[in-house]
């Protein structure tokens, strides 16, 4: 019963082979570069990119659940050959898939709704929180266009316990999940529970739609990725706002809350 996680070194990744592992199920872990895999003892690193189709074809051999990204890469590039990805999952004997969005359905959940996938549907990531550590290191403060605007951010690793409940057991097959956290926060509020994890004093400084324009292109993000996310701040989905119930109903469990998530990554902004 081995199960593939790609993007095995991801923020989603990372906590679901360690989440399965500790579990006691078989896991083949997907990365570029299995050398520099940092995995749990039991984990199997093969080497794997979606730019190239025979390799994943190759990791799907004895497999028979598959954790999937639908977008991979710097740009956050939709994943290819999925209709080709599908089939050989199917001819491999796959009969569990989670697939791991990134903000919209597309080309992967199509191709994979044969096989009942399992769509996970997070809103607003808490790790996109630490593309303030330098800023926050370098000078005490975090600069957002669209700071006011709240969102009910989720916990990478609840999104990940999700994901194993669905690999190891039939109860959410074909589901479509949104995934929040337990509470509406804005940048300021984040930044708050930075501030009382690690014992700074950061400051909010609220920018301008150009501005923090500017901010993500001296990050290096293409004009795509700028406008789709914010896009995204600006106006996101009235869902993603609210908090729900979906990782304590799929886990048994709450969902964690941002002041955890600060507390458990607290060295990050030291």
């Amino acid at each position: 019963m081995t199960i593939l996680v790609t993007g095995a070194t991801g923020n989603v990744g990372h906590h679901l082979v360690e989440r399965l592992v500790a579990g006691g199920h078989p896991v083949r872990a997907l990365t570029r570069d299995p050398a520099k895999a940092r995995l749990p003892e039991g984990a199997e690193a093969v080497a794997g990119d979606f730019a190239d189709l025979s390799s994943v074809e190759r990791a799907l051999d004895g497999v028979t659940g598959l954790h999937l990204m639908t977008t991979f890469g710097p740009k956050n590039e939709t994943v290819p050959h999925s209709a080709q990805l599908a089939s050989a999952a199917l001819a491999a004997g796959v009969k569990r898939v989670t697939l791991l969005w990134n903000g919209y359905r597309g080309p992967v959940e199509d191709a994979f709704a044969a096989l009942n996938a399992v769509e996970l549907q997070p809103g607003e990531f808490m790790s996109n929180a630490l593309t303030w550590a330098e800023e926050i290191k370098a000078e005490g403060v975090v600069r957002e266009a669209f700071g006011h605007i709240g969102h009910a951010p989720v916990h990478e690793g609840d999104i990940a316990a999700v994901a194993a409940v669905a690999l190891t057991t039939d109860g959410l097959a074909g589901q479509q999940i949104p995934l929040t956290g337990p509470e509406t926060l804005n940048v300021a509020d984040q930044v708050g529970a930075i501030n009382d994890a690690t014992g700074k004093d950061v400051r909010f400084v609220a920018l301008s739609e150009d501005d923090g324009r500017l901010r993500m292109q001296a990050l290096g993000y293409d004009e795509a990725t700028i406008d789709y996310v914010l896009g995204w701040r600006e106006a996101p989905p009235a869902w993603t706002q609210r908090p729900n119930d979906a990782v304590e109903r799929a886990t048994g469990r709450p969902a964690r809350t941002f002041a955890e998530w600060a507390r458990e990554h607290a060295d990050a902004f030291r």
